[in-house]
């Protein structure tokens, strides 16, 4: 058998498998069980030495290459059946095989009767209801008359059959698996012999018309067609490959993955972390910046002219200005630095798009960096000035040596022929082209990623790797092949706020799931674990939203319902109607699940009434004096506030009764990473003005709930407070509007998701007020409202609120059934 280079004298030891043993019957039956589940109990705490799934793979699958049996297949041996083109989850997989994994306190146990019933009482559900793999033993399949083999074992997929091996999806029992993979390689079509290969798969034990198998493959199709997906007969086996067009693809049953790029391992980008960079003079005409103007990253900037809104306080090193004068010559201001729009550095297009592009780098060439093979191996690479100024007075030339057995890969852009180590090249541009080449599939795309490139795919009906998990359309720009000619229109529309958003994308999703080869295996395991435990599925945001830098990771995003018994705090913002304030009080003392109220003062000319003066209630009361007189201080997370829920009530909101607001509770207990309230409003485009505009005219449709009767989780106030994005929070305390705008953006941006209205109470008007009194009477207030709208989704770069056409209202709300079985009786119509 061929092995892969390094693994040759690789030897795992071989298990020995544990006695099964069966406890007797009889009377002694439950004493018998009784201890020996306190024995196995015992043992896992201990660490003792039963078997759990998980094990390393020196303890469960032998993967010793020194002595591979050979498997002989002859003429008659039996061939797979072709690949079935219309396999899904429903008619191809057999489901029922899955969460059967024993249980991992039992080892190698047999119990029966009460030994078993005790013993499943230490099962961890996580456990069984989690796909197990088995790997079949590696064998070498031979051709019987040339004694030609099937493939060739490479280091890849040995990595490969190690990853799982050492995962926890892994198992060694063949009768509690719920996939099977072949120790088959299968990753390189051009390798393998396609008829025996669909021979060996047929004489596995557990073959069964490839039902419940993964077949692994980065590179699909050979001359002269390239098929799009493994010519193999694989029948129903899952494929995880690389490659697959919409035709192939068969959607929620195949795995997309990425072309793997052997070259990243060894090519390491590190975002410029523990680099220094010297700079004396930062910026230039008009701006002047005072820092320098270049991607730097996470490097270390030792520079002049910083001023305290770009030094990085305990990070950057701040020196004087350097004085010529201090030398004969002086020092030249460094190049400065040129921004490349965008790179193409894949060798392999079709003709037509390089000419394309060639055409496309000529109208623009200081924004497309075209690369291709250099005409000689020794051409000189781009000579950098340095101008020293020696004592001659010549120009000093640095040529870095090219050529030899560890030479970079070298390429040349067109049409100058300048040399360009790649991929080191990828990351001077913005973007970085992937596009069709004779395969759907180019490892450019991690390549690019790996390079902190934004990706531009062109290639048509390309499905991307786990398309169903990630949203592309967060980190890569892609484009219809037949629009290459528009590429630098296109990109150039994208704004800067925009290119930083996808910029962050690229490198959260390449370091969580590309970043090696292991990690693309155990996505693609994660991604069929979710299917065939749809229940335990994680969700869009658990695979696309990364932690912010410097912001608490959001909590809400678990399946889990807040706890009933904690209640609310109430916090009420208020001015000086008192009247109206005491009658809020006495109100909102009467819900069952209020817990506390906080009085937000918000005037600094008055001070409030002595706490002698407020309404005496059975429920803590606390009043806060605020400093500034802002609407944001109702969002403040105040340390007073210990729930989870919080209610931003107005002081003239006393039209809400107590059943309203505690159902309005429990429905934010059901959904609390939502805005949940009564006062809703909407938004809609106006064609005839280009913009956005404010609505709160009723409608079918919500987008937004006012904050002036609302719950929401504390933990919106806390990124309200310190995350807002932009200066949308100093603007809304600016011009006392649009808090409540501001708010439903920012929930609506993290969970993509729209609030919930609660009730149908749709008139919210305080009847001890005028309306002179009342913010939302002035004339201006709908057009302002409408410029928030805009101006908050300019900073955000797109429109985060949410439509939906949903109200909730308790169960039995207009049913004619008697007062005494419906819960909340005094339910507002209006």
């Amino acid at each position: 058998m061929t092995l892969p280079l390094k693994f040759g004298a690789a030897k795992a030891p071989t298990l020995l498998s544990t006695p099964k043993k069966v406890l007797p019957a009889g009377g002694a039956r439950y004493v018998l069980a009784t201890a020996v589940t306190l024995l196995l109990l015992a043992t896992v705490w201990l660490g003792g030495g039963l078997r759990r799934p998980g094990a390393a793979s020196a303890d469960w699958l032998t993967l010793d290459l020194a002595d591979v049996p050979q498997v002989v297949l002859d003429k008659e041996s039996e061939l797979a059946r072709a690949r079935n083109r219309n396999c899904s989850y429903w008619d191809c997989f057999n489901v029922y095989r899955c969460g059967q994994r024993a249980p991992a306190a039992l080892g190698g146990l047999e119990l029966d009767g009460a030994g078993a019933a005790a013993a499943a009482a230490t099962v961890d559900e996580a456990d069984v209801e989690r796909i197990s793999i088995y790997v079949y033993p590696l064998q070498e399949y031979v051709d019987a008359d040339s004694r030609r083999p099937a493939g060739q074992l490479s280091r890849e997929f040995y990595r490969i059959l190690q990853a799982i091996a050492d995962s926890p999806y892994y198992t060694d029992n063949p009768n509690e698996a719920c996939l099977f993979l072949p120790t088959i390689d299968t990753l390189n079509q051009n390798r393998i012999d396609t008829t025996l290969v669909g021979k060996a798969l047929a004489a596995l034990p557990h073959w069964e018309n490839g039902e419940n198998h993964l077949i692994f493959n980065f590179i699909p199709g050979a001359k002269p067609d390239y098929s799009t997906v493994l010519d193999v007969n694989t029948d129903r086996a899952i494929i995880v490959g690389a490659g697959f067009d919409s035709w192939t693809f068969r959607t929620d049953f195949d795995v997309s993955v990425p072309v793997y790029s052997a070259a990243l391992e060894q090519y390491r980008w590190e975002n410029g972390e523990n680099h220094l960079i010297f700079n004396f003079i930062p910026g230039a005409k008009p701006d002047y910046s005072t820092v320098l103007d270049v991607n730097t990253d996470r490097a270390i900037i030792v520079g002049a002219g910083f001023d305290s809104w770009t030094f990085r306080t305990d990070f950057d090193v701040s020196v004087p200005v350097y004085s010529a004068a201090l030398e004969q010559y002086r020092w030249p201001e460094p190049p400065p630095d040129r921004t490349v729009l965008l790179v193409a550095a894949q060798l392999n297009m079709y003709p037509r798009q390089f000419r394309i592009l060639q055409e496309q780098t000529y109208d623009y060439p200081s924004e497309i960096l075209l690369l291709q093979r250099c005409p000689t191996a020794t051409a000189k690479i781009d000579e950098v000035r340095l101008d020293v100024g020696g004592p001659t007075g010549e120009d000093q030339r640095r040529t870095p040596p090219v050529g030899g057995a560890g030479a970079p890969d070298v390429r040349c852009n067109f049409p100058h022929g300048n040399e360009h180590e790649y991929p080191a090249v990828l990351a001077t541009g913005t973007f970085c082209l992937v596009a069709r080449g004779v395969r759907l599939g180019q490892p450019t795309l991690l390549e690019a990623m790996a390079a902190g490139c934004i990706p531009v795919v062109m290639a048509d009906n390309y499905v991307l790797p786990f398309g169903d998990l990630l949203d592309w359309e967060l980190l890569a720009v892609r484009l219809y092949e037949a629009h290459l000619h528009t590429i630098v229109p296109v990109l150039r529309a994208v704004s800067a706020e925009r290119v930083a958003e996808m910029r962050a994308q690229v490198r959260y999703v390449y370091q969580r799931y590309f970043a090696s080869l292991e990690r693309i295996v155990l996505t693609a395991l994660e991604q069929l674990n979710d299917r065939i435990f749809p229940h335990r599925s994680r969700s869009y945001l658990h695979w696309n939203v990364g932690p912010a830098a410097g912001v608490t990771r959001n909590p809400l995003f678990l399946p889990l319902i807040a706890p009933k018994a904690q209640g609310f705090t109430a916090v009420i913002l208020t001015y000086d109607r008192l009247e109206s304030l005491y009658i809020l009080i006495q109100k909102l003392a009467t819900v069952p699940s209020l817990q506390k109220m906080l009085v937000v003062w918000n005037n600094q000319r008055k001070a409030p009434p002595h706490p002698s003066l407020f309404p005496k209630i059975g429920k803590p009361l606390k009043i806060i004096q605020t400093a500034a007189n802002r609407l944001s201080n109702r969002f403040y997370p105040y340390e007073e506030i210990e729930t989870e829920a919080i209610l931003t009530i107005d002081d003239d909101i006393v039209m809400l009764t107590a059943d309203e607001l505690d159902f309005g509770y429990e429905v934010w207990r059901e959904y609390p990473d939502r805005i949940v309230g009564f006062p809703s409003r909407t938004h809609v485009w106006d064609n005839a003005t280009g913009r956005w505009r404010y609505e709160s005219e009723w409608t079918n449709q919500i987008s937004m709930v006012l904050t002036g009767a609302a719950f929401h989780h504390k933990y919106w106030s806390y990124l309200y407070t310190h995350a807002m994005p932009g200066n949308i929070k100093e603007w809304v305390d600016e011009h006392m509007n649009c808090e409540d705008i501001a708010m439903n953006f920012l929930v609506s941006n993290v969970t993509n998701k729209p609030p919930i209205k609660v009730a149908p109470r749709k008139k919210f008007k305080c009847p001890e007020c005028t309306n002179n009194e009342m913010l939302s009477a002035d004339l201006n207030h709908m057009t302002e409202r409408s410029a928030c709208i805009n101006r908050f989704a300019e900073i955000y770069g797109t429109m985060p609120l949410r439509t939906v056409e949903f109200r909730a209202d308790p169960v039995l709300f207009k049913d004619n059934f008697p007062e005494k079985l419906k819960r909340f009786n005094d339910i507002g119509s209006l």
